[in-house]
């Protein structure tokens, strides 16, 4: 074991002392000294106080009111389509396997109370299915989702066309082949037996490989911006896509972690591939979307950065508290719990910039699809970062360890915070792509409220499930056998609230590629949530 605390330290440190040279190069650089003034870098000029919504840059968009303007947000036009090619092949293929990702999810939740449903065939099996389902809707969903939203953005974030897009596409085709290899051995019952990391090592090198290439992007189009001070969205982006190669890489390393060592590599990463690979990736789409549509800079942009270093340098440790009461050192997980507790700094500084800039513009959630599914997003993130630190801390965890609370807490944040800031983030970006606007209003409203309720189902089952539970196994009079008796009511409920999530990805996805097909009236205005003009379908 203390070889691969060793390691693992070492590993912090030296990723711990590269984020300190990076922060010592911004203040050296001044990304810290241009204050509010550098939250206003992502708006073209005169656009400050207009709304860029998830509509055409036609009518009712900004569109200048003299000749610089105008050609800065034709400029933002070229420098969208130029990442449309890589951009629409992520997207594609997270949607796909959000579908893919959102059976197998149900399939397995039908099984925690219904065990003989599917039981006849070994390829739908709980222990194949559920892996199959966390690794699509992680990996395949979430991962693509979020790297396709970054293609998009990084254009406009560094304001120049997006260089090296070939690698883009390559890697999504390598990632791709990596998900349809993965699935499939894990199906055939060939896995490494590791949560987050049950995919073969041979073919993690194929997920290495194209994290590698999409960061190629990311780094040139960095080195040939046309602006000087990096947006806080840029830190979160650049951080995520060069911090996921590594990660993995180290994580799925053979033979090299065997046995309780192994636990600990184990929670090392998943932890870390949710704070430093997926946080960042919502965290910096939200940063940037809330502004855009509300059209007034974020509330305050020394705190963003702050944030920002704050996640970088807290999260590195974190994972370890699930490992509480395991073979390993107890200053180990001591350290892992004061990570967690410390966590609530940067946690605390991105609640108070998203929803201080919300307020006095919270009515527009009334009307813009994206700016609702981004916002409860962020919101989400609030409560799931705040949950889990309360989660590290010992006298809650002998609680909540090993019972349903633990899975809705999950949901929580990959869920509700990333995956409804990735649908916002798909509503903004698809019109901008395909010069059309989504077809039937009605379908995004569906969408939400499907995916909304269903969520809210499934997280209030599971949460109480789970505490009844955690104190019932505390108690040893109480008999293992009725404590999962107790369960299944609300375990039913949480297959509920599964096909309805199901139900709204699948509204999500019939949408999605209708508007790839232009299907729908042309329309001079964009598919919000209420519009005063009749809907033409």
């Amino acid at each position: 074991m203390t070889p691969t605390i060793a390691v693992l330290l070492i590993i912090t440190f030296l990723l711990s002392t590269v984020g300190l040279l990076l922060l010592i190069w911004s203040i050296a650089t001044n990304q810290f000294s241009q204050s509010q003034a550098a939250a206003r870098t992502i708006f073209t000029p005169g656009e400050e106080g207009h709304s860029e919504d998830p509509a055409l840059e036609s009518t009712p968009a900004f569109l200048g009111d003299n000749q610089e303007q105008h050609e800065a947000v034709t400029s933002r036009w070229i420098a969208d389509h130029s990442s449309k090619t890589a951009v629409l092949t992520w997207l594609t293929s997270a949607v796909v396997w959000l579908l893919i990702g959102s059976l197998y999810g149900l399939f397995s939740s039908i099984k925690m109370h219904y065990p003989e449903f599917l039981a006849d065939s070994q390829w739908w099996t709980f222990g194949r299915i559920r892996p199959m389902h966390l690794n699509a809707v992680t990996y395949g969903w979430a991962s693509m989702a979020g790297i396709g939203v970054v293609l998009f953005l990084i254009p406009r974030l560094f304001k120049t066309s997006l260089h090296g897009a070939k690698y883009a596409v390559t890697g999504a085709v390598i990632w791709n082949i990596g998900m349809i290899l993965g699935i499939g051995a894990i199906n055939m019952g060939l896995s490494d037996g590791q949560e987050w990391l049950e995919f073969p090592w041979q073919i993690d090198i194929l997920f290495v490989i194209a994290g590698g290439l999409c960061a190629v992007p990311l780094l040139v189009t960095c080195a040939r911006r046309k602006v000087q001070h990096l947006y806080v969205t840029s830190w979160y982006f650049l951080a995520a896509l060069v911090w996921f190669p590594f990660l993995f890489f180290v994580a799925n390393a053979p033979y090299l972690f065997p046995g309780a060592t192994g636990a600990t590599v184990n929670w090392w990463f998943a932890h870390n591939v949710l704070g430093l690979w997926v946080t960042p990736l919502g965290l910096g789409t939200a940063y940037y979307l809330i502004p855009k549509i509300i059209g007034r800079p974020i509330y305050s942009y020394k705190l963003s950065l702050i944030g920002f270093w704050a996640l970088a340098l807290f999260y590195s440790q974190v994972g370890i508290h699930h490992l509480i009461g395991g073979p390993i050192p107890t200053w180990l997980v001591t350290l892992s719990i004061v990570h967690s507790v410390m966590m609530s700094i940067p946690v605390i500084t991105v609640a108070i910039n998203h929803h201080g800039t919300m307020w006095g513009h919270f009515s527009m959630l009334k009307d813009s699809p994206t700016l609702r599914f981004v916002w409860i997003g962020a919101l989400m993130y609030t409560f799931s970062s705040l949950q889990g630190s309360m989660e590290a801390l010992r006298s809650i965890n002998v609680i909540t360890h090993f019972t349903h609370y633990t899975v809705a807490h999950a949901h929580l944040g990959m869920y509700a915070f990333l995956s409804f800031i990735l649908f916002g983030a798909v509503y903004f970006i698809m019109p901008r792509l395909t010069d059309w606007e989504w077809p039937w209003r009605r379908m995004i409203s569906l969408h939400f409220w499907l995916v909304a309720i269903g969520f809210l189902i499934y997280f209030v089952a599971l949460t109480a499930a789970g505490w009844l539970q955690g104190v019932a196994l505390l108690d040893a009079k109480t008999p293992f056998l009725e404590i999962v008796q107790m369960t299944i009511p609300y375990l039913q409920g949480r297959s509920v609230g599964g096909a309805m999530m199901v139900l709204g990805h699948v509204v999500f996805a019939v949408h999605f590629f209708a508007m790839l097909k232009h299907r729908g009236s042309v329309k001079n205005e964009p598919t919000l949530f209420r519009v005063n003009a009749k809907e033409v379908s």
